[in-house]
């Protein structure tokens, strides 16, 4: 079966490597770093995809204000090329309504771990986000971010005005919609495939395990109802995720789980060793550490959190319940109680490769099947 197109065949189509979204961002290639947050996200990883020619997007969504504006000035120190910052937009209070039941029931956990119950009483998680956003503003960051929702008007009014350009992660047609009618410059549609947090807008009722369309069902109907830029995003890991890409409509890719074991990625070395070791089928969708679904290898947190059968707090409640367990797993190297985001694609997860090697694979296999030729 021919696997290549020829120049003339990929022109025709109108498929290039170099789409408007490179000439928007002034980038040279077509491919975002995800923004993950908790860890994976350093530094060095954002700057070596940005000068690798593709965006590196910060996962800032857990970082104090002041954290951010540290991180964005080293990542201005280690590269001249744009990038992104990425934020969870859900803002909702703490519910405390069951938070007794489910700490009991982290007690559990706890004692596996050698930690002490939890204190009784309430959860508080600090909000940030607004002030977080405040100082995107400030620093002028070249790409603003968002997953759970959107920018409010005037934060969108502001990020423009400022000449940040504005980028919503979506799972349905309807928030892609939604988020160009706000003002988004650049729209990720997530398919369902995706590790991490899934980008539902609103997962109360009945979406309670957010919008699950595969990304091969989900990028052409947004691409043929929205007129900005298309980021296909969920299952992405190499130069053939790439080009299908670009065949169905999409101006780009976000790639998450590919960059986890890059030499530059923060992720815990014993949460690499699993994914390295994991399989198309360990992974699932879950609540149990934040309260919102996110995809992640199953371990023996997520098995004993559903056999307790209780419902978890809404987010962020349960991420500050669960935030010591998964701290100290960390510390003691087990990733048996750790948060493993992954996507669906792990067997193709390599070791060893920095991010400029991987964004470079990346775009010499698509080239080539786009093209017959290498970049």
């Amino acid at each position: 079966m021919r696997i290549l197109f020829t120049y003339k065949e990929a022109s025709r189509m109108g498929i290039t490597l170099h789409t408007e979204l490179c000439r928007l961002l002034n980038i040279r290639y077509p491919l975002f770093l995800a923004g993950m947050a908790g860890g994976p996200s350093t530094v060095e990883l954002v700057s070596a995809v940005s000068e690798a020619g593709g965006l590196g997007t910060l996962g800032a969504a857990y970082m104090e204000p002041e954290a951010i504006r540290g991180a964005v000035r080293l990542i201005r120190e280690q590269t001249s090329q744009p990038f992104g910052v990425n934020l969870f937009a859900a803002r909702s209070a703490d519910d405390n309504a069951r938070t007794q039941q489910v700490q009991q029931t982290l007690d559990g956990i706890r004692e596996e771990l050698n930690l002490a119950p939890a204190v009784p009483g309430g959860l508080r998680t600090p909000e940030y986000f607004e002030k977080q956003v405040a100082v995107l503003l400030e620093e002028k960051v070249p790409v603003i971010s968002t997953a759970f929702g959107l920018l409010s008007e005037s934060m969108m009014r502001q990020a423009k005005a400022v000449g940040s350009h504005v980028v919503a992660m979506v799972t349905t047609v309807n928030e892609a919609i939604m988020a160009e009618q706000a003002g988004c410059d650049m729209i990720v549609a997530q398919g369902s495939e995706a590790g991490g947090h899934r980008g539902t807008f609103d997962v109360a009722g009945d979406r309670r395990m957010g919008a699950n369309i595969g990304t091969m069902a989900l990028v052409p109907q947004i691409v043929d109802r929205v007129h900005v830029p298309v980021l296909a995003a969920g299952g992405i890991m190499d130069g053939r995720g790439l080009a299908a890409a670009l065949a169905l409509g999409a101006q780009g890719v976000q790639m998450g789980t590919r960059f986890l074991t890059a030499t530059e990625s923060g992720a815990h070395a014993a949460y690499q060793e699993r994914l390295l070791a994991s399989n198309e089928e360990s992974t699932l969708l879950t609540r149990a550490f934040s309260g919102r679904p996110a995809r992640g290898l199953r371990n023996a947190f997520i098995d004993r959190w559903n056999e307790s059968g209780i419902d978890p707090l809404p987010f962020p409640t349960q991420n500050t319940a669960t935030r010591d367990i998964r701290n100290e797993a960390a510390r003691q190297n087990n990733p048996d109680f750790m948060s493993l985001w992954a996507g669906q694609g792990t067997r193709l997860l390599t070791s060893g490769q920095s991010a400029r090697q991987i964004v470079q694979e990346t775009i010499d296999r698509a080239s080539e099947i786009l093209h017959g030729k290498k970049d």
